[in-house]
């Protein structure tokens, strides 16, 4: 996520909700299919379980770096965070 200074505090919070929201879209996506496939066809699942596992590390690794957010209460707490850093205080 680049934040540029010509972004509102609500548009960098909405980044931060879409992030979250991203990650967990990936982790349910890996959980439903990889359970089907496992199902299915569990000698070629290892091998999609596996590299697709690495992938979602690397993204979960890459959110938590990022220090980025949740949804709608954690919305709330990062609005209030990007209201602060652009003004200089406290909410």
């Amino acid at each position: 996520m680049n934040e540029t200074a010509g972004t509102t505090p609500e548009e960098r919070a909405h980044q931060r909700v879409k992030s979250f929201t991203d990650l967990m879209w990936h982790v349910a996506t890996y959980v439903i299919v990889n359970a089907f496939l496992w199902i299915i066809v569990p000698g070629a699942a290892f091998w999609v379980t596996l590299f697709w596992g690495i992938g979602l590390a690397f993204h979960v690794v890459a959110y938590f770096l990022d220090k980025r957010g949740g949804q709608s209460r954690r919305y709330r707490r990062f609005l209030a965070e990007e209201q602060e850093r652009e003004t200089g205080d406290p909410a």
